[in-house]
């Protein structure tokens, strides 16, 4: 999907694909991709994400949306294809600079043994930043996504896992970045702290132009909130579309459908 009024892509994949188990070489470079081996997750994806996009990424399990982010953020480096970030090939990019442009909020969070209060200020530390302005950044955070005072000195043992994920997306966003990647953000909240976390990432989105990619099996939320859809069906790119567009009463029957045959393979094995 490209943009008519000529902004730059912020992320573009060229034909990204990936197998947990096959290395790189000049021989594999070589090999032709429409014999890949079944163990890729991800398949000759290719597609642009402009900046304030909001885009839900949607498809069954194992289809691929979780490793797409961990390519996107370089947790992962892909076995074919090659990633850009403003243009600039993701190989030339530290992933710790990288990762200041573009956070991740993965749905197993750790606060590696961290009190909240430490993992939230520990990126800010990393950057050096002054104490009065990580305290007011900090306090920026807690407001926004209305974290008691008394969760601050817990540790993940203390937490439950929604309250994990809150403060995964505060984390998060601590370091202001510019795209936010996020793995089912929600799935472990209620439906007050839920709407709380969409209506501040719409914010920011409006007023910062923060660029959202949000994996979700909640169809009605990912209508609700994105602008673009990604549908991945057994590793390939088989939608990139104005969510207005999308036929999604379709997409849920096909989806039902693909989760089924999924639980049959797994059944099988």
């Amino acid at each position: 999907m490209q943009m008519s009024d000529g902004a730059k892509p912020q992320i573009q994949a060229h034909q990204l694909s990936f197998a947990p188990n096959v290395f790189k070489s000049r021989q594999f470079k070589a090999r032709d991709l429409a014999q890949l081996p079944p163990n890729y997750v991800l398949q000759n994806l290719s597609f642009s994400v402009f900046p304030g996009d909001r885009v839900a990424i949607v498809g069954a399990s194992g289809s691929g949306k979780t490793t797409l982010l961990r390519l996107l953020n370089r947790l992962s480096e892909p076995t074919e294809g090659k990633l850009e970030f403003d243009q600039v090939p993701y190989s030339q990019i530290a992933p710790t600079q990288l990762r200041q442009y573009i956070g991740l909020v993965l749905q197993e969070t750790k606060l590696l043994g961290m009190t909240v209060e430490e993992a939230l200020l520990y990126p800010l530390k990393l950057q050096g930043v002054a104490p009065r302005q990580m305290q007011a950044q900090l306090q920026e955070r807690v407001d926004q996504l209305r974290i008691p005072t008394e969760w601050l000195g817990r540790t993940e043992l203390q937490l439950s896992v929604g309250q994990r994920q809150l403060v995964a997306i505060a984390r998060a966003l601590m370091l202001r970045p510019r795209v936010l990647l996020l793995d089912e953000p929600t799935s472990a909240l209620d439906v007050g702290r839920t709407e709380l976390v969409l209506n501040l990432l719409h914010e920011l989105n409006q007023r910062d132009r923060l660029t959202v990619l949000m994996v979700n099996h909640q169809l009605e939320q990912a209508q609700r909130f994105a602008e673009r859809v990604l549908v991945l069906q057994q590793g390939r790119l088989r939608h990139d579309q104005s969510a207005a567009t999308l036929p999604w009463l379709e997409l849920a029957h096909q989806l039902k459908t693909d989760e089924a045959q999924t639980a049959t393979e797994w059944d099988a094995e």
